[in-house]
């Protein structure tokens, strides 16, 4: 049996192995040349639960010879963000209180960057000397703090406060997380003092964001 192919000819003579999975395989309808397809993964597509790269691959034109396959990869790691705001006036000092809307899930296994900008005021008036606002990220799923993600907003002292007064500052509160499998989380402060009454008491999460950096 004789042929050609991108100016080459070539010649099969003699039996062919007829183990399946032999590159070649003799039919009544002549010689059959194994041939392989390779299929990309759609954008946003996936074959497992746990993926943060898609694959990319642009297949030759028809009747081409010799088939020239381009395969390529792009990092696209899942994400999201959302924002919120809580009054403590009603909360018990150190409690932790979820930030209202301040609430995100995260959809897969994997390490996440974590990260939550927050903003903190707080009034007080005469005799408060320790007014502070702490923030941090919550593991709702887990039921337990995310590690190195607790900020102090706001630290103030005066041992001789007087008249009204009022402060507003901002922080960031992050950390790195991985998790097993989907995950809740959410930002909470809390507001801590040791003397007086302050009022006037707001976290707000200015911007909640995850973002997946690895599987």
């Amino acid at each position: 049996m004789a042929g050609s192919c991108c100016g080459r000819t070539y010649r099969v003579d003699g039996p062919v192995d007829p183990a399946p999975c032999n590159a070649l395989t003799r039919t009544a309808g002549g010689l059959l040349v194994p041939h392989t397809a390779l299929q990309g993964i759609a954008p946003g597509g996936a074959v497992s639960g746990q993926r943060s790269v898609d694959i990319d691959v642009t297949p030759p034109t028809a009747g081409a010879c010799p088939e020239t396959w381009q395969v390529g990869a792009r990092l696209t790691p899942v994400s999201g963000q959302t924002s919120g705001a809580v009054a403590l006036d009603a909360a018990p000092a150190n409690t932790w209180v979820p930030v209202t809307g301040a609430q995100l899930v995260l959809p897969e296994a994997g390490v996440y960057e974590v990260v939550a900008d927050v903003q903190g005021s707080i009034a007080w008036g005469v005799g408060v000397t320790n007014a502070i606002i702490d923030a941090h990220v919550f593991d709702v799923t887990a039921g337990v703090e995310i590690p190195l993600s607790a900020r102090r907003i706001i630290l103030f002292t005066d041992q001789a406060a007087t008249g009204t007064n009022g402060i507003q500052a901002n922080a960031s509160a992050g950390a790195l997380y991985q998790v097993a499998g989907p995950t809740t989380i959410r930002v909470e402060g809390a507001w801590r003092t040791d003397s007086g009454t302050s009022s006037q008491k707001v976290v707000w999460a200015t911007n909640f964001r995850f973002r997946k950096v690895s599987d």
